[in-house]
C-alpha cells in the first residue's frame, strides 16, 4: 500500500492491505490503529482466545498472520486503549460480517468469483444522453418468502425474481438502498458498521456478485446507495475505534449528524482514504454500475446548513474522490443527493465543480408533488412550482426523484398525494408521471409508486402485491409499464436532456386553465407533450406548435386500458390562419396527458 497515499487520503485501494486477507500461508489480518495500547485477534481459528498483534510498518499499523485461519471463520479485534480497557471490534476493512445482533466480521476470499459480464461493462456509458430509467428497491422488502421478520430472498434467489419484473416493467437501471452491513434494520442501511460487507441479511458476497452478474446479463445496471457523511455510533464498529475518535470527529457539536449517527471527519486522510476505497470497492470487485451518495448537503455545508458555511474539507474530499473514481471507472454513475443550490455539483473537479454525473433535483420533486396535493380550485394560483424547475435546470444534470423518501413517516404514498377521493387520485397520477417523464432528467421512482401503493413503505412488509387484484390498479399498473418503454424508445425524451435545444415551452402561460404544454427534441424526433391538470374539461384549447404540419397522438393517460374515457381531441388550425403558424385546437378532458409526435412541414 501506498503510506504516504494513505495519510494524505489519496489512495483508493486500502482495502488490497488493510482487512483480513487469504494466502497461502494462511489470513493475514491488518488494522490501522494508532492510539491503541494493544490489540489481539480473536476468532473461531483460535478458540476466541487472544492472539496478539504486532505493530507494523510505522507503528500505526497492526498485524497478525494466523495458519488456521479459513475463509468463512468469524473474528474480531480485541482494541485495548491507552488505560487497558478493551472493546472488541468488528473489521472496519472486512469482507462480511455477521446476522445482527451479532457482531463478529467474517472471512472471505474476494478470489472466488468470476463475472460473466464483459460485454455488458464494455459498453457501459453514464448515460447522459441516452434513457436511464431506474427503479429503487428496498431488497428486504420488494418481495418476501414468509411474513416473518427475518425471512428474505438472499440475492441470488432474488436475480430470479426481480429481473424478469424489471425488464417486463420498462426499467433499465435498479438503485438498491444501502447493502454494506448495518445493525438496525429501521436505519435502512443508512447507519453502517461494514463498508465493505455486503448485509448478511440477504447473503454473502459472491451471492452478491451473481446477481450483479446475471442483471448485467440482462442488460440491467445496477447503481448502489452508499453513505460517505456519516456512520453507526454502535460501540464495537468504527465508533472511538482505537479508544479514540479515529473516524469521526472529537466534538459532538459537529460530531454528531441529525440521525443520531457520527460524521466522518473528512479531514482527516485516513477517513478520505477509507471512504475512497470502500466507493472503488463496490464498483471494482461487485462490478456495481454507479453509486448514489446520501446526504451530500451535510458534507458540504457543516451540520447541513448553509448558515454554518461551507465545510471546506468535505468538499475538497468529495472532489478528490469522484475525481479518482472517474478515472478509475469512466463509464460508473456518480449521482448526488443534495437538496442545497450549492454551484458547480456536476461541474468537472477541473473547473471546480464536484464531479458527479448528476445531481437529485429535490426542488422538482418537492414543487411537483406540492402541486398535486392542492386543490384543483386553487392550482390556477400555483403555476410557480411546475414553471420553476426550467429556471434553474441547465446549472446542473439533474435526475427526478420519486424515492423511498417521499412514502415514508406520514408524507403518504405518491397515488395518496393525489388531491381527493379513490376514483379522483389515479387520474392525477398518470398525469403526474407523464409530465416527471416528459420533463428533463433522468428518472427514479420507487418499488411500489408503479401499482398505485397505497401504504406507506415498511421496511418489515413486502410490497402489497395483491393490489393488483384490483382494476384500476390493474389499469394503473399498465399504464407504468407502457410509459416506461415509451421513455426508452423515444430518443426526444433523453438524447438532449441538458442541452438548451431540448427543451422549449409551449405554453407555460395559460395557469389559470392548469394547462401546460412543452416540446421535447431529439435529434431526429419532436414530441409535443400537454396536460390539463385541472379538473374540468379544457375544450377549445389553442396552441401553436412551431413548424408543425401535423400531429400524432402516440400516448395518452386517458385510453380506456388505463382507466381512462377515452376522450380528447385535437385538429389543425393552420389553414384556417393567415399567418402560415401552425396551429391546433384540443379538447382536453379533466386531470389528462398526452403525447404527440411532430411532423415538421
Amino acid at each position: 500500500m501506498d503510506f504516504y497515499g494513505f495519510y494524505t487520503g489519496k489512495i483508493f485501494d486500502a482495502y488490497k492491505y488493510l482487512g483480513a486477507h487469504v494466502t497461502d500461508k494462511g489470513v493475514v489480518f491488518r488494522t490501522f490503529a494508532p492510539s491503541a495500547s494493544k490489540i489481539s485477534v480473536i476468532g473461531e481459528f483460535n478458540e476466541w482466545e487472544e492472539s496478539p498483534m504486532e505493530k507494523a510498518h510505522d507503528g500505526n499499523f497492526w498485524e497478525f498472520t494466523s495458519e488456521k485461519a479459513r475463509p468463512s471463520m468469524m473474528y474480531k479485534y480485541r482494541i485495548y486503549d491507552q488505560a487497558g480497557q478493551f472493546i472488541d471490534h468488528c473489521d472496519p476493512y472486512g469482507y462480511g460480517m455477521e446476522l445482527r445482533p451479532n457482531t463478529a466480521s467474517i472471512i472471505w476470499d474476494t478470489e472466488t468469483y468470476h463475472f460473466h459480464d464483459a460485454a455488458w461493462m464494455k459498453k457501459r456509458t453514464a448515460r447522459l444522453r441516452e434513457p436511464l430509467n431506474i427503479y429503487e428497491i428496498h431488497f428486504g422488502s420488494f418481495r418476501k418468502p414468509s411474513d416473518e421478520p427475518d425471512a428474505w430472498y438472499n440475492y441470488e434467489e432474488m436475480a430470479d425474481i426481480l429481473i424478469p419484473y424489471v425488464k417486463e416493467n420498462g426499467y433499465n437501471y435498479l438503485e438498491i438502498m444501502p447493502l454494506c452491513e448495518y445493525p438496525s434494520d429501521e436505519s435502512w442501511g443508512y447507519q453502517g458498521t461494514g463498508f465493505f460487507s455486503p448485509t448478511s441479511r440477504y447473503g454473502t458476497a459472491d451471492q452478491l456478485k451473481a446477481f450483479v452478474d446475471a442483471c448485467h446479463q440482462n442488460n440491467i445496471g445496477i447503481i448502489l446507495d452508499f453513505v460517505p457523511v456519516h456512520f453507526a455510533v454502535d460501540y464495537y464498529a468504527l465508533a472511538n475505534y482505537d479508544g479514540t475518535a479515529l473516524y469521526e470527529y472529537p466534538h459532538a457539536a459537529v460530531g454528531q449528524s441529525e440521525w443520531g449517527s457520527c460524521n466522518f471527519m473528512h479531514s482527516r486522510g485516513e477517513v478520505r482514504s477509507f471512504l475512497q476505497s470502500a466507493a472503488n470497492y463496490w464498483l471494482t470487485e461487485f462490478h456495481m454500475d454507479g453509486l448514489r451518495m446520501d446526504a451530500i448537503s451535510r458534507a458540504i455545508y457543516w451540520q447541513g446548513t448553509p448558515e454554518r458555511g461551507v465545510n471546506s474539507n468535505a468538499v475538497e474530499f468529495l472532489k478528490n474522490m469522484n475525481r479518482g473514481l472517474k478515472e478509475l471507472h469512466p463509464s460508473a454513475i456518480l449521482a448526488a443527493e443534495d437538496s442545497t443550490s450549492f454551484p458547480g455539483v456536476t461541474d468537472a473537479p477541473e473547473e471546480g465543480g464536484l464531479g458527479f454525473d448528476y445531481k437529485w433535483d429535490m426542488g422538482w420533486m418537492n414543487d411537483t408533488l406540492d402541486y398535486f396535493r392542492t386543490d384543483p380550485l386553487f392550482r390556477g394560483g400555483c403555476g410557480d412550482k411546475l414553471t420553476f424547475s426550467m429556471a434553474y435546470y441547465y446549472d446542473s444534470n439533474y435526475l427526478l426523484p420519486l424515492s423511498h423518501d417521499e412514502v415514508v413517516h406520514g408524507k403518504a404514498t405518491i397515488l395518496q398525494k393525489m388531491f381527493g377521493d379513490y376514483e379522483m387520485k389515479f387520474p392525477q397520477a398518470r398525469a403526474l408521471y407523464m409530465y416527471m417523464y416528459a420533463h428533463p432528467g433522468k428518472k427514479l421512482n420507487f418499488m411500489g409508486n408503479e401499482i398505485g401503493h397505497f401504504r406507506e413503505w415498511d421496511e418489515k412488509r413486502e410490497q402489497d402485491w395483491n393490489l393488483l387484484d384490483f382494476p384500476a390498479h390493474q389499469d394503473f399498473h399498465r399504464f407504468m409499464t407502457d410509459l416506461n418503454r415509451f421513455y426508452l424508445e423515444h430518443p426526444a425524451f433523453f438524447e438532449k436532456d441538458y442541452d438548451a435545444d431540448g427543451f422549449q415551452w409551449l405554453d407555460c402561460h395559460s395557469q389559470d386553465r392548469c394547462v401546460y404544454a412543452f416540446e421535447r427534441a431529439g435529434k431526429k424526433e419532436r414530441v409535443a407533450a400537454i396536460f390539463n391538470f385541472s379538473g374540468v374539461e379544457q375544450a377549445g384549447y389553442q396552441l401553436e406548435i412551431p413548424g408543425a404540419a401535423k400531429l400524432e397522438r402516440v400516448f395518452s393517460s386517458e385510453l380506456p386500458a388505463y382507466g381512462g374515457q377515452g376522450r380528447g381531441k385535437v385538429k389543425s388550425l393552420s389553414d384556417k390562419t393567415d399567418s402560415g403558424k401552425s396551429v391546433f385546437e384540443f379538447t382536453l378532458p379533466p386531470f389528462s396527458a398526452e403525447y404527440y409526435l411532430i411532423t415538421e412541414k
